[in-house]
């Protein structure tokens, strides 16, 4: 069997920086990829108007002073076509294909302690052998199945946007269906809204959408940003949100309700996704503070959507404004005043199967062309529960999480040495700016790889005192806040079967960046070395 220093799960962001950097300090790294290209996320979610919600400027490498000088963004908000054009770019300008194997999903991964390492298996090749193995298949990859009676029945085509073909798809003078309203939904629906004859929304729970406030970047932007972007890149990585923008320091109740307005009106106009959030201090944590915020958002769903009743459909009542994640969508509260666009209320109307035709509802029977079902992921936990990992003991990694994750700093699990996360459960990665969390992680793992060379251990793994205090200090920050109150992917809510769990680590990434160093300045204190 092949043996190497490091096997990696994924070429996305994560497994690209990877390759480089335990590459350079001497590892030999093999990446395996389901895929048939690189890109991760990036590569499966190829629907419709797929586009990031983090500035270009805030969502790509810091790392390579080459890659930065080289590469220009063409929008404030970079589309997946750009963002794909640039992971294939990173690939090739650093030469990292020749240590990804495509088109081969990992199956398992045992660990053996008298040797100190894991055998991973694929679904085709020999197994593997490696001394380190990292699960680096990303937060939000595993796609989440409609749970729909009768899917089989259907005549037309159905598509989910997590796992989009890519080849082009017409839908010119159709009738579609679009299952769920989280950002894949809003993208998906606003960008085939011009293309299809008629155009049906189920919606269960409606969602926070700010407007989505995108340009091309003008001749000159590129190079007035590799200007400041050391400086840029620095005070994002040190941030709560991986962003290079101040969190404030006024209570929602500190101005008048006239500033308070005006404030929120700026940001809704002239900003970005996390502008709202980023007005006062106290939104995510006072219950009354979070309503100013919310009731300014449903007003401008009142003002927009001209159907009072299709408007109060759209009005999230149920949680507090962003403790789901916020979606950014050009002109998808607008979309409902078009006479060939429908608003289906799945607790009003809920779909009882499919049919050879379509999709019937309490209502009655609904004929499509095609069914897009946008209905979200398993996340933070779905990437390795598909994978067979069996760990000290025989140990499945699956059956120990089975009532939630265990981590510590989101970056390994007791009982299974030489196993690394990339932004897992219990760190702030989803909460994040994800690439500047991704390249924190990567940084850690690889200086840790190389402290435990110079030092002759062998394995690594997370004391249990230190992971259970790790993940009730995770629970506490979160139920400091009112994340929780929301039915949301964070805590599992989306799986039917999931335990509920807040999963993200909620202090920040400058704050976790901190604890995490501190943690490898103490020689790694709550680790154990053999």
């Amino acid at each position: 069997m092949e043996r190497f220093d490091v096997v990696v799960v994924g070429a996305g962001f994560s497994g690209l920086y990877l390759i480089q950097k335990l590459r350079d300090l001497g590892f030999s790294v093999l990446v395996v990829e389901a895929a048939s290209g690189v890109g991760g996320t990036w590569y499966w979610n190829a629907y419709p108007g797929a586009r990031c919600d983090v500035e270009s400027f805030d969502y790509c490498y810091s790392f390579s002073p080459e890659i930065e000088a080289e590469w220009d963004w063409s929008e404030r908000y970079p589309s997946q076509p750009e963002l794909l054009r640039y992971l294939n770019f990173v690939a090739d300008r650093l030469n990292l294909r020749p240590h990804i194997r495509f088109d081969t999903r990992v199956t398992s991964a045992t660990w053996n302690a008298e040797d100190a390492c894991w055998t991973v298996g694929c679904d085709r090749g020999e197994p593997v052998v490696c001394r380190h193995f990292i699960l680096a298949g990303g937060a939000i990859s595993v796609p989440k199945p409609p749970e729909i009676d009768g899917i089989e029945n259907f005549l037309g085509p159905t598509y989910h946007t997590g796992n989009w073909p890519h080849v082009p798809v017409d839908f010119t003078g159709q009738r579609v269906a679009i299952i769920g309203t989280g950002s894949s939904g809003v993208q998906t629906s606003t960008a085939i809204v011009d293309q299809v004859a008629a155009l049906t929304i189920f919606q269960r729970t409606p969602n926070y959408t700010a407007p989505l406030i995108n340009y091309p970047l003008e001749p000159g932007a590129m190079d007035a940003f590799r200007g400041i972007a050391a400086a840029r890149h620095e005070k994002s990585r040190h941030s709560r949100q991986g962003i290079p923008y101040d969190f404030p320091t006024r209570s929602a109740f500190d101005v008048s309700d006239d500033e308070r307005e005006a404030v929120y009106s700026h940001a809704w106009e002239n900003s970005h996704l996390f502008a709202l959030r980023l007005t006062f201090r106290d939104l995510l944590t006072d219950e009354a503070a979070n309503e100013t915020v919310a009731e300014f958002v449903r007003g401008k769903i009142r003002e927009i959507v001209s159907d009072p009743v299709v408007a109060e459909k759209l009005t999230p009542r149920s949680y507090p404004f962003s403790t789901k994640r916020p979606c950014i969508g050009r002109g998808y509260y607008e979309m409902f005043n078009r006479d060939h666009v429908r608003l289906v209320d799945l607790n009003e109307t809920p779909i009882l199967r499919m049919t050879l035709a379509g999709i019937e509802t309490s209502e009655g029977e609904m004929p499509f062309d095609a069914v897009i079902f946008a209905t979200g992921f398993d996340a933070l936990t779905g990437a390795a529960g598909r994978i067979d990992i069996a760990g000290c003991d025989g140990q499945m990694l699956r059956s120990k999480w089975a009532g939630g994750p265990e981590t510590y700093l989101g970056l390994m699990s007791s009982g299974f040495p030489n196993l690394f996360l990339i932004t897992g459960p219990g760190s702030p990665g989803p909460l994040t700016a994800m690439v500047k969390s991704i390249e924190q992680h990567v940084d850690w793992i690889a200086d840790c790889l190389v402290w435990m060379r110079d030092k002759g251990f062998t394995s690594i793994d997370p004391v249990v005192e230190y992971e259970s205090a790790w993940m009730a200090h995770v629970q506490e920050v979160a139920d400091g806040t009112l994340y929780p109150r929301a039915n949301s992917w964070y805590v599992g809510a989306n799986v039917p079967g999931k335990p509920r769990r807040f999963m993200p680590y909620l202090g920040g990434l400058g704050v976790y960046r901190a604890k995490c160093d501190a943690v490898a300045q103490a020689g790694y204190e709550g680790f154990e070395f053999v």
